[in-house]
């Protein structure tokens, strides 16, 4: 950058310090669908329907009309290695024709299903809501290599010319390279040299390409790629004209700015935890900008073109470091030319660690991604239009840190600063983003763990609003249901206006048998029931502006729900240990029926169940991994007992409306049950169970009405009846043949359903108490530090310890009984180049009372300690006396390590 530009930055800097940034609460996440399989790239079209891909080749559409997200078609893709292990292949990229309005053409990136290596660029119409998967036209064809790799790109854009733009990757594994460049030059070792792809000018890998698609399903070159034709008119034939960047590793998500025609990416970096002289530099990830064609330089540099050495995997020696300036590719798995174009530099770029030149990048994983640059001008007639603060500023987001951040260039395109955009949007790793034509930006996020279908993936819009705010409402009542006459005191704490207007309040209480409301105009009225019946509380909230609010209770009054205590009486209350006792108490009491102390609610009444449940159960406890089915069905259950569901319908007994385990039985062959059920919770409907219809729910979302159905669905299920125990005594907590020792949990649950009163339904309490199996995976800790990395292998969450003075936190554990802790540890240096380290287990706080540590961890170049499915010995850790609870915090330690440490499997706590 020269003294010009510099003073440039400098003064735009300055003026724009005067810019006020948006209120962040303008802006308003909207969930739309959620629980996706692999979301990867989305499409806006015209009329703001949201088309998306997942990786295992299904395509969604969701429409702001119905608010539904539909399956529109299933392309057959190939996901996984010949070992049948995931890869990264599959469904995507995808994006829409310029012409879309008028063509109703879709292009998608893919991996096709079947034996030929390759992935396939294909253009298909979309008629009407349903893709015609006999309309496909292959546009292009890329040979690739499906075992031994990675590294796909797949991202899709377009110019203003009706240019098409597709990221690829290099294909290239960087398993033997520890982290730097793979440049394997020998015999049989091109899986393991990029120098076929990303620096190989004949190859389409590890390329941005750019073409020209026309009508017939062809494609024109454009001019200006990188190579073009030569004076006789022909092209090198040691080129692919079609390349328009190269020297990419992983391009995952680019964006062409529209306005100006500049090309920007994130490209997904190596490995590498440091600096090594012989080899090359700490691994970076880059955010890129091309105004032009060019070279970006991998696998011989990285970031603003730091340089590796030429090594010789043969001999095991180094030659000399690259040249930027005159990059030459000598490989033999090279096709193209040997004399390069002179690589480009990285328009950001950064480690694992925090970086002096972008220190709001913060540290930890990387995986880079390119969002949209926004300009104020194109969304002039939007509803909901961004504010002209963010006008010209590049979007960039990283999947793996969770966040967003608006950079602000020059006009020449110069980077001039960054800003965190929307600093608390919580987000579960953004993978895509694009502006919609009303003016929203919509997100995909994928979830936390890889290779997996995440039950917090979504697709959100952030919605921006840059007038008055309508109030934030929030309504409780202290006591949902009494016998009369009962006092209810009612809450709006929580309601805000954000803009600071004076609010009316209005509570709204109705009879559902019908007759006159009752009308509160207070913030935190109480009321006393005196009638039973069922009644509708709403809560209405409106501004000096007159927007308004509202969020509805259901209170049943005639009938005092019972009250249920389960308790346990010693020992630890934490885990279970098998072959040792459990001793409880159940006590419970009823306005109207009595107590289980004074005999008049008879024991039999009581139902109390103590039962171990396997993994899959547990994920109910400890989400995660492919069982969607308990987490979304605890998920639905919890919706259901804080809706007004329960008002009319029971589990297994029939109210105004149908019991649940009836509606179960009814449609639980029907595939489309789901959807038809949650549109009627929405929409409400009749004539099915019979006269009475049922109410509609618009407040209720379609992710949420799909959890609930899934729920009452479940439930048709019948499973054996488990054993009936006594209100007191104990239970040996016992693993069942083919139980899983490291992941069951034991579960007592204890309830009482009331016998009714007063013409009301009866009511039912339930306690749930939940004992862990003491041995606790790391991957399933309640937190971690931000810069350890989330991984699945199998079925199992993983850890692994990118950094040092990092922790996993255990929360509110008993030591009570617990004489030491037996940790599962490896530090795979073949795999992860780990450098070793030592577990401490602090008490409440990472410099908490230290109540154990690890011996020193040393690093092994033995694979099986990572992936053999006998583990390794645990470590032993003694630790003193404990009584109660407290979290734990297991700090990862290696004051010298830059890189990787080991990968913590697990923790079992030892009972006396």
């Amino acid at each position: 950058m020269n003294k010009t530009s510099t003073l440039f930055s400098l003064l735009l800097c300055a003026s724009l310090a005067h810019a006020q940034i948006p209120e962040e609460n303008r802006f308003r996440k909207v969930v739309l669908t959620e629980n996706l399989n692999e979301p990867l790239e989305l499409t806006v079209l015209p009329d703001e329907r949201v088309l998306f891909i997942e990786r295992h080749g299904t395509v969604k559409l969701y429409s702001p009309v119905s608010k539904k997200t539909t399956v529109i078609a299933t392309i057959p893709v190939s996901t996984k290695y010949s070992d049948d292990s995931e890869a990264e292949d599959g469904l995507l990229g995808v994006n829409i024709d310029p012409n879309f309005s008028r063509n109703h053409w879709i292009y998608f990136y893919y991996s096709p299903a079947g034996s030929t290596p390759e992935n396939i660029l294909a253009r298909y119409e979309l008629k009407g809501n349903a893709l015609d998967l006999a309309s496909k036209k292959v546009i292009l064809r890329i040979p690739v290599q499906r075992d031994n790799c990675c590294h796909t790109g797949g991202s899709i854009d377009w110019d203003a010319q009706g240019n098409l733009y597709l990221s690829t990757g290099d294909n290239t594994s960087p398993r033997a390279s520890d982290g730097y460049a793979p440049i394997d030059e020998r015999p049989g070792r091109s899986p393991f040299d990029a120098q076929k792809s990303s620096s190989n000018t004949a190859d389409l890998r590890g390329k941005i390409i750019r073409i020209h698609p026309e009508a017939d399903g062809t494609y024109t070159i454009p001019e200006g790629n990188l190579f073009p034709k030569n004076a006789s008119g022909t092209y090198d034939p040691k080129t692919r004209p079609e390349i328009y960047t190269m020297g990419h590793r992983n391009p995952y998500r680019i964006s062409v700015d529209r306005k100006n025609g500049y090309l920007y990416w994130g490209d997904v970096g190596p490995d590498a935890g440091k600096d090594s002289t012989g080899l090359g530099p700490a691994a970076e990830d880059e955010f890129g900008q091309a105004r032009k064609a060019g070279n970006y330089g991998w696998p011989y540099f990285v970031g603003d073109n730091k340089a590796y050495w030429d090594f010789n995997f043969e001999t095991k020696q180094s030659g000399e470091k690259f040249n930027p300036e005159k990059p030459v590719n000598n490989s033999p798995n090279n096709t193209g030319l040997t004399e390069l174009p002179p690589a480009q530099k990285a328009l950001i770029w950064y480690t694992a660690a925090e970086t002096k030149r972008f220190p709001l990048l913060g540290s930890g994983g990387r995986s880079a991604m390119a969002g949209p640059v926004y300009y104020a001008d194109q969304f002039k007639e939007a509803k909901r239009a961004f504010p002209a603060y963010y006008d010209k500023k590049l979007f960039i987001y990283e999947w793996m840190r969770d966040w967003i951040m608006a950079v602000t260039l020059s006009p020449k395109g110069d980077y001039v600063k960054m800003e965190r955009f929307l600093p608390n949007l919580k987000l579960e790793h953004p993978i895509d983003m694009a502006f919609g034509p009303n003016g929203d930006l919509y997100i995909l996020e994928y979830g936390q763990g890889w290779f997996m279908g995440n039950p917090e993936s979504k697709l959100v819009r952030i919605e921006y609003n840059g007038g008055n705010r309508k109030p934030a409402v929030a309504a409780t009542v202290d006591k949902k249901a009494g016998a009369v006459p009962f006092k209810a005191q009612f809450s709006s704490a929580g309601t805000e206006d954000f803009d600071k207007d004076t609010l009316q309040y209005q509570w709204k209480i109705t009879p559902a048998s019908g007759g006159t409301p009752v009308v509160l105009n207070e913030p935190n009225p109480a009321y006393t029931f005196k009638q039973k019946g069922i009644y509708k509380v709403l809560l209405t909230v409106t501004d000096s502006k007159g927007l308004k609010d509202s969020q509805s209770l259901t209170v049943q009054a005639g009938n005092e729900p019972p009250q249920v205590s389960l308790e346990l009486t010693g020992g630890n209350k934490t885990f279970f240990f098998p072959g040792k006792p459990v001793h409880y108490k159940v006590n419970v009491s009823d306005h109207e029926d009595g107590s289980l102390e004074k005999n008049t609610i008879t024991a039999s009444k009581v139902k109390i169940t103590a039962a171990y449940q396997d993994a899959e159960d547990k994920q109910a406890v400890n989400a995660g991994g492919h069982q969607e089915a308990p987490v979304t069905f605890t998920a639905g259950k919890t919706l259901i007992e804080k809706s007004d569901c329960k008002a009319c319908h029971f589990v297994d007994k029939k109210s105004i409306g149908p019991a649940f385990k009836d509606v179960a039985a009814k449609y639980k062959a029907d595939g489309n049950a789901v959807a038809s059920l949650s549109d009627k919770i929405i929409k409400g409907g009749a004539g099915v169970w019979g006269e009475t219809a049922m109410s509609a729910h618009p407040s209720i979302g379609l992710p949420e009405a799909g959890q609930m159905v899934k729920y009452i669905l479940s439930l048709a299920d019948e499973k054996q009846p488990a054993r009936m125990l006594p209100p007191t005594g104990e239970v040996i907590a016992k693993i069942p043949d083919g139980g899983d020792a490291g992941k069951g949990i034991y579960k007592f649950i204890a309830s009482y359903t009331d016998k009714g009163a007063n013409g009301m339904p009866a009511q039912t309490t339930e306690k749930t108490l939940v004992l862990k199996n003491p041995t606790l995976l790391f991957g399933n800790a309640d937190d971690a530090s931000k810069n350890i990395m989330r991984f699945k292998m199998g079925e199992n969450n993983l850890l692994i310890v990118t950094q040092p003075n990092t922790h996993a936190i255990f929360k509110s554990v008993d030591l009570t009984d617990i004489t030491a802790l037996d940790m599962v540890v490896a530090a795979p240096k073949d795999q992860l180049n780990a450098q070793g380290g030592m577990v401490e287990v602090h008490d409440g706080s990472p410099d908490g009372a230290l109540l154990g540590k690890t011996e020193w961890i040393p690093p092994t170049d033995d694979a099986s300690a990572f992936t053999s499915k006998t583990p390794p010995k645990p470590f032993h850790v003694p630790i003193s006396p404990q009584t109660g609870t407290r979290d734990l915090y297991f700090v990862f330690k290696n004051d010298n390590a830059k890189g990787a440490l080991f990968v913590p499997f697990s923790v079992t706590f030892v009972s006396k």
